[in-house]
């Protein structure tokens, strides 16, 4: 490692370490507002991701909303995820006597979320609203998940942020080997929570959905351990209130088959949740390179961002042929 990364990545760790220990001592309202005002900085200095931000709400709504619209949304995005960044310090004032001041709990299936609570099951949720969050409180309604995520290129950071993600009892990993071991995990009762938007090169490891009339590059691992453990699939969305908490909804278990397809499975994880963005689209995460490979069938409008890709092609191609074979007669 070279000296000016050595000084970099000691002057990041400084500088998190001090926000771990100063956040936590604030307000709950002026950690709302600094989060604000950090999202309107961002929003201001990171040209590529207000630009990528930008072309991502056109492709999505196209003229149903206008360039005021979509700068509005683009905007509500970054103060968003700078109140997000603001939560990740300030978690450790969380516990379990307190969370339910700062967030309010709602599933469509009371009696099914209870139930897993024995058997183990797999809980989704996309890059919405204070995700990070979501996790954390079920810790405190005694649901411990086994977290996959993946590790900062500057290692002093990640135990940082692990110590948050793991407060409330959960367990974070890292990705290598995580499919061995959250499938041993859960075949003794355990749980997984996974970010079923998370975009990821065409690999064994991915699947494609149709996100928004896109096709989008997904991880595949939570559809495998569906297939593999035949587990229940709750899904689960975080909602900003306007007083400044948050709405923990848990929505409809998903109905899978033994015969479903990583493709398929992953298609009904994102389709629980898109009627939710889009309905109110500032919370997901625009300024993310979500649309970045162009389908092999594509037309019209794509983001500056996207590419052609042989590895994505042969994705498609080997998803259509699994179609193709399961609609064969036995």
């Amino acid at each position: 490692m070279s000296l000016s990364k050595k000084i970099r990545y000691q002057l990041e760790y400084l500088a998190v370490k001090w926000l771990a220990f100063s956040i936590p001592l604030m307000p709950r309202k002026l950690a709302q507002w600094t989060g604000k005002i950090i999202g309107d900085l961002a929003y201001l200095f990171d040209k590529r991701g207000r630009t990528t931000a930008l072309e991502n709400l056109k492709l999505v709504f196209g003229d149903s909303k206008d360039e005021t619209e979509r700068i509005r949304i683009a905007k509500d995005c970054y103060r968003g995820f700078g109140r997000v960044v603001m939560d990740q310090f300030w978690s450790p004032r969380l516990n379990e006597s307190n969370y339910l001041e700062y967030c309010t709990l709602k599933f469509d299936e009371v009696e099914e979320v209870e139930k897993v609570k024995e058997t183990g099951a797999i809980w989704v949720t996309p890059h919405y609203s204070n995700f990070e969050w979501i996790a954390m409180i079920m810790g405190f309604q005694g649901y411990h998940f086994t977290i996959v995520a993946r590790d900062f290129k500057n290692p002093k950071l990640t135990p940082i942020y692990k110590k948050n993600r793991e407060m409330s009892g959960h367990e974070v990993i890292p990705p290598l080997r995580a499919l061995l071991r959250l499938l041993k995990n859960l075949k003794r009762g355990g749980h997984a929570a996974f970010l079923s938007d998370l975009t990821i090169a065409p690999s064994k490891a991915a699947t494609i959905i149709e996100c928004f009339g896109q096709k989008v590059c997904v991880t595949a691992i939570h559809a495998q351990l569906m297939r593999r453990t035949g587990l229940p699939v709750i899904a689960g969305i975080c909602k900003p209130l306007p007083d400044g908490r948050y709405l923990l909804q848990g929505i409809k278990a998903i109905t899978l088959s033994p015969g479903d397809s990583d493709q398929k499975i992953a298609q009904a994880c994102w389709d629980a949740f898109e009627p939710y963005i889009r309905e109110n689209p500032a919370p997901w995460l625009w300024m993310y390179k979500h649309f970045r490979y162009i389908s092999k069938d594509g037309v019209g409008d794509q983001p500056s961002y996207a590419r052609s890709s042989e590895a994505f092609h042969e994705l498609e191609e080997r998803i259509a042929d699994q179609e193709s074979a399961s609609k064969l007669p036995e």
